[in-house]
């Protein structure tokens, strides 16, 4: 150990081989270390990662509960904005990120910490999430990234390495991969990357999946479910088949989550851009906030108006990208959000979804809010519209079209001389 103390460090701690190494590596460096864990969701033994922190010679070990603040604060603005990057990821380990990195800050000012650390790779998006919020939250924070510096790549360049470091200091891991992948799990979802499913065209193995039945393994009877929302947030789900019913927010979603993971839904694989510039693949389940999203989007549609819907689609896409990128303690997505908040004032009433078989069907919705006229819609009831008005409409939109066409007209007209 190094005789010089340089101060306190908050490591983001998992138990595992990599952050139980950084645990001790920082000591010997001189840190006195605090290991944080967030619970978020994730099936983890927080206990069992406890003693080990303790064994190894953690100052202090700090685990915090975030999930009623994960899915009240950070789940709910994304189904209000039907967030999705690259129109397919649910951004499940982007929203847990912020929420984290906020707990763990607040853990540095309770402890007077003036440094935070983290077992995050040189080439990923999460050691870009974690220090933008960091550095949003607290522009003193010093960083220590281990993975990204010479002195600590050079010495572990591998698993292997590791795992030798480890057995030096007594630190107690598996001496195989739990996986030939790399996982990452929190309430909303599990991703799954790296290793085997580095070849694109590689199929994900049929049992890749932890948190979701395979579609063809699910149920053969439906479940129907009634979704009702105010303000663009689900505030009850009742099951009509057997009566269950949730209204308080984390309880209501890890209940969407059984009945999604029962039927298989929320499963994708994937090729996206990261932020730091590369591509990867990437294997998905979202089961809730993916009945969500089906639900959301029907009753969003039934409420709001088109041109601001319009509007909101476009910030729903700024929003995404400022999610996946880091930026949600950032001027930009602080005010995204609150437009897209004030979007949602009128995204209230009831939906009623059947899940089966990795789908999720839109049955049937009404609200005390709709701009659903039936009467003026009717093919049976003229109501208070003039079929007339049409021809004059039509005219005026096929102006433009006919001005093109004169204008086509005449250039090939002149291509041919």
């Amino acid at each position: 150990m190094s005789g010089e103390k340089k101060g306190t460090v908050v490591l983001a701690y998992s138990g595992g081989l990599d952050t139980s190494c950084i645990l001790v590596w920082l000591m010997e460096q001189g840190y006195d270390v605090i290991a944080f864990m967030a619970n978020v969701g994730q099936d983890e033994d927080f206990e069992a990662a406890r003693v080990k922190a303790d064994k190894l010679g953690a100052k202090k070990v700090e685990i915090v509960d975030c999930q009623k603040e994960f899915v009240e604060e950070y789940i709910w603005p994304g189904v209000q904005a039907n967030a999705l990057y690259e129109d397919r990821y649910q951004l499940g380990t982007a929203f847990a990120r912020p929420v984290i990195a906020k707990m763990l800050i607040d853990v540095c000012h309770q402890n007077n910490a003036g440094f935070v650390s983290h077992g995050a790779t040189g080439k990923g998006n999460d050691q870009i999430r974690f220090e933008l919020a960091c550095y949003a939250l607290e522009p003193k924070i010093q960083i220590i990234a281990p993975w990204r510096m010479p002195e600590f790549f050079n010495r572990f360049k591998g698993r292997s390495d590791l795992l030798e470091y480890a057995k030096a200091h007594g630190i107690m891991v598996s001496s195989t991969p739990k996986a030939p992948w790399s996982m990452d799990a929190n309430m909303m979802h599990i991703s799954y990357e790296s290793g085997i499913l580095e070849d694109p065209k590689t199929h994900a193995p049929d049992d890749i999946c932890e948190m979701t039945t395979n579609p063809i393994n699910a149920p053969d009877k439906p479940e129907k479910l009634e979704i009702q929302f105010k303000n663009g947030v689900p505030t009850r789900v009742k099951n009509l088949d057997d009566g269950t019913e949730k209204t308080v927010p984390l309880d209501l979603f890890r209940y969407l989550n059984a009945v999604g993971s029962k039927h298989g839904v929320g499963r994708i694989d994937i090729v996206e851009n990261r932020f730091i510039g590369m591509k990867s693949r990437g294997v998905y389940e979202s089961p809730g906030a993916n009945i969500l999203l089906h639900a959301h989007l029907d009753i969003e549609t039934f409420t709001m108006d088109r041109e601001v819907r319009r509007i909101k689609q476009g910030l729903s896409i700024q929003f995404s990208d400022q999610v996946y990128r880091g930026f949600w303690f950032s001027p930009e997505c602080e005010f995204t959000r609150s437009c897209i908040a004030r979007s949602q004032e009128g995204v209230e009433g009831t939906v009623v979804v059947q899940v089966y078989k990795g789908h999720v069907y839109i049955l049937g919705r009404e609200s005390p809010l709709s701009l659903y006229n039936e009467e003026l819609v009717s093919m049976d009831v003229q109501g208070d519209y003039d079929p007339q008005d049409a021809a004059g409409f039509i005219r005026i939109n096929a102006l433009r079209l006919k001005e093109y066409q004169r204008l086509r007209s005449k250039q090939l007209g002149n291509g041919d001389k």
